[in-house]
């Protein structure tokens, strides 16, 4: 009986060291798996953020490029205000008056470029922050751009459709008014 005591306390022993063994093979396991999984999705952060950072920069380069031209009409609006103040004094006090809506009119776009860029820099950060959360911004985008390519196809299948409709009518009207005037000639 002691015997078998000690024999069944072995066996025990070895069942929980074997346990123990499956148990820690497992962790490891879950663990590498929790690594690689953590690891994917940093890396699909990082995807989203170069994609940001990218969108930020061809903004950032569009709305540089729609200042330097707006310069460049302002310079041109104040070339020629210069050479029409030069041309006649009656046409001064017209000058002066188009200088200043000029002028009110830049400041508006002003303002209204810099309400458009802050309510774009609060845009990207809404879409930063949406793209962290959802990791599927830019399969979102390019769903996007592919129903949009097709809403255009489709609108110009129409447009089409339409052009051809009028044509139709006006073909049709134009038969109606020649068998009218060819019955008349005949009466």
């Amino acid at each position: 009986m002691k015997e078998n005591d000690i024999k069944e306390a072995e066996k025990k022993r070895e069942r929980n060291a074997r346990l123990i063994a499956e148990v820690e093979a497992s962790n490891k396991f879950a663990l590498a798996k929790k690594e690689e999984q953590k690891q994917r999705e940093k890396d699909e952060e990082m995807i989203i953020v170069r994609y940001n950072q990218d969108k930020q920069a061809r903004e950032a380069a569009k709305a540089e490029e729609e200042r330097r031209i707006a310069e460049e009409k302002e310079k041109e609006v104040a070339r020629l205000r210069e050479m029409q103040e030069k041309a006649a004094d009656r046409q001064s006090e017209i000058d002066a008056l188009r200088a200043k809506r000029a002028f009110e009119e830049g400041e508006r776009q002003e303002r209204r470029k810099e309400q458009l860029a802050k309510e774009k820099a609060i845009r990207v950060a809404n879409e930063l922050e949406v793209a962290r959360k959802k990791q599927f911004n830019e399969r979102e985008t390019m769903m996007a751009q592919q129903a949009k390519a097709e809403r255009d196809d489709f609108l110009r299948v129409i447009e089409r459709q339409k052009e051809e409709e009028l044509k139709e009518r006006q073909l049709e009207e134009e038969k109606r008014l020649a068998l009218k005037g060819h019955s008349g000639v005949i009466r």
